[in-house]
């Protein structure tokens, strides 16, 4: 009785890894294509495109080679600004998330801990605000930004987008999980309103630091339509803009701009494995009360 109990138990177990490998094999073969795209030539991506086929014979690391040492294919020395770029996309996206975590969280805390007159109205403008699209928003946003002085700074790119109206949404579910208890406590100890938060609440919140650090750094470092809009010196693009740049209706800087995407991948591969456990332990949280 107890190993015909059991069959169904395994029979699911091997079902659902089976189900499991075949998902990561579907995510798997477009990273797969992309890879093997940075060792083909412009040409042979502009006549096939991203394909799965290795043909041995068409691959070779010019590319890469031109991309990490700016030496061409005949030899000749053609610099380009692609790490520049790339250091410009690091400190951008590092300064956005640090201030858009600290500052959306504080948020979140006020809708979360504090009652006040109109408390639930603004939040339901958080909610609306949520809705309205960014391209809706860029015109307004970009005469607001070139009236402060702004323009063509990072300050221009990323001041619009401290308080993320999803990462405000996010904490707020999340922090409505924490005991009252835990203010009041430190309240009573002696400790300020900014004292609760940096020592208290701060700790508390860690894995939704965590999850919410990986989507907005994403979206940060994905971020075209508005950096592109507010900055103009060709030394201050950041990745996208740069690789933008490269762009060729003849197909000739094909093999640079996918080997150039392929390795700006890497900083947010490396966040996310890092960070996997915190991730998935803070979206959760906010999902179970009690």
């Amino acid at each position: 009785m107890q190993q015909i109990k059991e069959r169904p138990h395994w029979a699911g177990k091997i079902t659902l890894s089976v189900f499991f490998i075949l998902l990561s094999i579907l995510f798997i073969i477009p990273l797969y294509a992309l890879v093997l795209g940075t060792f083909k030539g412009g040409a042979e991506l502009f006549v096939s495109g991203l394909n799965l086929n290795p043909a041995p014979e068409l691959l070779h690391t010019r590319a890469w080679r031109y991309l990490f040492t700016g030496v061409m294919s005949n030899g000749e020395y053609n610099p380009h600004d692609y790490f520049l770029w790339y250091l410009n996309s690091l400190k951008v996206v590092t300064l956005q998330t640090v201030l858009t975590l600290v500052l959306s969280s504080m948020v979140a805390y006020g809708f979360s801990k504090y009652d006040f007159k109109g408390k639930n109205v603004m939040f339901m403008c958080v909610l609306l605000v949520m809705m309205v699209p960014l391209e809706i928003l860029m015109l307004p946003m970009y005469t607001q930004v070139n009236a402060m002085g702004l323009r063509n700074s990072y300050a221009g790119v990323m001041l619009p987008f401290l308080i993320s109206m999803s990462a405000v949404f996010f904490f707020r579910q999340f922090l409505t999980n924490v005991p009252y208890e835990l203010v009041e406590a430190a309240r009573v100890d002696g400790c300020t309103e900014y004292g609760t938060f940096f020592r208290i609440i701060m700790p508390v919140m860690k894995p939704a630091y965590a999850s919410m650090a990986v989507l907005t750094g994403m979206g940060a470092w994905n971020a075209l339509l508005w950096p592109m809009l507010v900055l103009s010196d060709m030394k201050k693009y950041t990745i996208p803009i740069g690789l933008n740049t490269l762009w060729s209706p003849y197909g000739n800087n094909y093999d640079l701009m996918i080997t150039g995407s392929c390795f700006a991948i890497l900083p947010l591969l490396l966040i996310y494995l890092l960070a996997q456990r915190f991730i998935v332990e803070g979206m959760t949280a906010g999902a179970v009360k009690g």
